[in-house]
């Protein structure tokens, strides 16, 4: 159990009603009249909403314990997406309402984290980093040397994204999946 007054930073509770936040911000307020207070901002782990709320210090919560687990993607079957467990090579299939937009950057045989509550998966974090190769771009021209003069390309995974102009088919990038950006060529 844990008190709203040892409320921190990313800590992780469940509610009354069942549901799981993990604390953003917290304030302990102690006001000249009243009782003290503490005032947070909280994210519903499984829904991603934020919300506002004040606890007295003395309330109590259940504490979550949220697992992350390193999975590796095999292959997708219509609205299915399959994980291997690397330990016990057990396959999990996670719907595609549970993928972020970041995962068309993840191609097969890549190692996502899987997030879960109580065995119940509720989201999948695909690796900050990945390297793909572009299969289809338009040649940059001589002369277009303009600083931040960009171009469409598609990846490998059929995610596009904008590139400067040197980048040429078959080049192999280094790619953000947070910010869908280009950082360098690998």
């Amino acid at each position: 159990m844990v008190t709203a007054g040892d409320f921190r930073n990313g800590l992780t509770f469940e509610d009354d009603e069942g549901s799981v936040y993990q604390v953003i911000e917290f304030q302990h307020v102690k006001p000249g009249k009243g009782a003290a207070f503490v005032r947070t901002k909280l994210r519903n782990v499984m829904t991603g909403s934020v919300v506002e709320r004040t606890f007295s210090p003395t309330d109590k919560f259940q504490e979550a314990r949220i697992e992350r687990k390193e999975m590796q993607y095999l292959y997708n079957d219509g609205d299915l997406y399959y994980f291997m467990d690397m330990d016990t090579y057990d396959q999990i299939p996670i719907s595609k309402s549970l993928l972020p937009d970041a995962f068309k950057f993840v191609k097969e045989n890549d190692i996502c984290k899987l997030v879960s509550y109580k065995g119940n998966v509720f989201a999948v974090e695909p690796p900050m980093f990945v390297v793909l190769e572009v299969t289809n771009t338009e040649p940059g021209f001589r002369g277009d040397t303009a600083q931040s003069a960009k171009k469409p390309a598609t990846l490998e995974t059929g995610a596009q994204i904008n590139v400067p102009l040197f980048i040429n088919t078959g080049d192999k990038l280094r790619i953000d999946t947070r910010t869908g950006e280009y950082i360098e060529r690998a």
